[in-house]
């Protein structure tokens, strides 16, 4: 399995994080909740998916590098077949993190009220946001001119759940902060993510997650059809 290692190099840090905020930070932090891995599980999952969409932009790169792309061009196939297999590579890897960090969090006190409808909408949710972002890692993978070219365009996204609901409540960060981190798309996923684990009613919040998904989604597949055509023709 080509992704393997990928798995375990993109579960290892969401994993660590986990770890840090709830046994060494925890305590100091008050988010209205008794269980703060509870809290802090929706955000940690977005790290991860984050951090493995990199890799798609460094196999990506890696391919381009080594000729694919010239050779699929002379085979009797869909155009954007390359694209389409990183991307359902992403996927996967990506649901096999997910899962592994739920198992680690379950382990450290996790628990959750949602019924299986409720987790199918998290799955999708979740499932969208990779696609989302898988989308937008192909465009550095067919436009870098170096690895870390490839894979750099990463580290904005990773930070971004820094600046959410995803560790603490928006309310008790200042204004111009708190501004920005209500406007952003991870503080919408999380708190959409959240009330459907923990059973609480889902508010707007969820409309602009999948707005948010949805727009990127869009717009990434777009300009990366654009490189991927650009490059299959020059």
């Amino acid at each position: 399995f080509r992704s393997m290692d990928t798995i375990i190099t993109v579960t290892i840090m969401p994993i660590g994080f986990m770890l840090l905020f709830v046994y060494v930070f925890g305590g100091a932090i008050q988010t209205g909740t008794a269980n703060y891995v509870n809290y802090l599980l929706p955000g940690i999952l977005l790290i991860a998916i984050a951090s493995g969409i990199s890799y798609t932009a460094y196999r990506l790169f890696t391919d381009v590098q080594r000729g694919i792309i010239e050779r699929f061009r002379s085979m009797p196939i869909a155009p954007s077949t390359l694209l389409w297999g990183h991307v359902l590579t992403s996927l996967v890897s990506n649901a096999i993190s997910v899962v592994v960090i739920i198992l680690v969090a379950l382990i450290m006190g996790f628990r959750s009220s949602a019924g299986i409808l409720s987790w199918l909408a998290v799955a999708g949710i979740l499932a969208l946001f990779t696609l989302a972002l898988t989308w937008v890692a192909v465009i550095p993978g067919l436009t870098a001119k170096s690895i870390d070219g490839a894979s750099a365009f990463s580290y904005p996204i990773i930070f971004l759940p820094f600046i959410s609901s995803a560790f603490v409540p928006t309310r008790t960060m200042p204004l111009v902060v708190r501004v920005f981190a209500e406007n952003q798309p991870v503080t919408a996923i999380v708190n959409t993510i959240r009330a459907l684990l923990y059973g609480q009613p889902v508010s707007h919040d969820i409309w602009v997650a999948l707005a948010w998904c949805v727009g990127i989604l869009v717009v990434a597949y777009i300009f990366a059809m654009r490189a991927y055509n650009s490059r299959s023709n020059a």
